[in-house]
């Protein structure tokens, strides 16, 4: 499976492809801006996830991921933009575009992690999820359904892990758990039981900023697992 890592800077480029290779065996492909990828792309290349820098020269990565969401047979594949922008306009725009996910710089292996995940072992389904076909005789969906639903949700889970840091900052728990607690509804929703059941693990008091994020990202990966598994859904 392929990994594309884009980023003008070659040594931020080659931290994150150590780091994608010490996640598990990907062959990773890199670029060294928005149109290299782009071009790469054009090409045929189709890799199972894209990791890309937010300012390049040439094109940018917001304009990468605007181009790969309207192609057809690009959309699908996760995009995660690279950043040390957590501005909220920077989020909302490429939220609305349909970014998998941030890594922030200085990023971490287990950041990167997150979303190689669903593709180091897709035999099964997160622990404490109904499988795909349960969830979709349950809402009376199909598969495409399903799909759409699942992205919607991780755009919100997305936008989320923002919201929530900046809740905890401010020092406004209640607004923090009530986020997570919307959370919680749209895994039960969707199924994610296991998640759903993290969310609600949170002892009473002041939550720990690092464990909220923590489960966030691991509510992140099983949407990412579940809509693997719904892809491989004979048709």
């Amino acid at each position: 499976m392929k990994v594309l890592v884009v980023d003008d800077d070659v040594v931020s480029r080659m931290v994150l492809m150590h780091l994608v290779d010490a996640c598990g065996k990907f062959d990773i492909v890199e670029a060294e801006d928005g149109q290299d990828a782009w071009d790469q792309l054009a090409q045929g290349l189709r890799p199972v996830v894209c990791f890309c820098d937010l300012r390049m020269p040439r094109m940018s990565g917001m304009d990468l991921l605007g181009r790969i969401k309207a192609d057809v047979r690009l959309a699908g594949m996760p995009f995660v933009l690279v950043t040390s922008a957590t501005d909220r306009a920077t989020v909302d725009q490429a939220t609305s575009l349909g970014v998998a996910g941030y890594l922030v710089k200085p990023f971490e292996g287990d950041q990167v992690r997150q979303y190689l995940a669903p593709f180091l072992d897709t035999s099964a389904s997160p622990a404490g999820a109904e499988t795909p076909q349960d969830t979709m005789q349950r809402l009376g969906i199909s598969g495409e359904r399903l799909l759409v639903y699942l992205g919607g949700f991780q755009g919100q889970l997305t936008t989320a892990s923002a919201d929530v840091a900046g809740l905890l900052a401010a020092r406004d728990n209640e607004g923090a758990r009530a986020r997570l607690e919307r959370l919680h509804a749209g895994c039960l929703t969707l199924g994610l039981n296991g998640a759903a059941a993290a969310l609600r693990s949170f002892p009473e008091g002041p939550l720990d900023p690092a464990r909220v994020q923590m489960v966030l990202a691991d509510t992140v990966r099983a949407v990412m697992h579940q809509s693997e598994a719904v892809k491989r859904i004979p048709g």
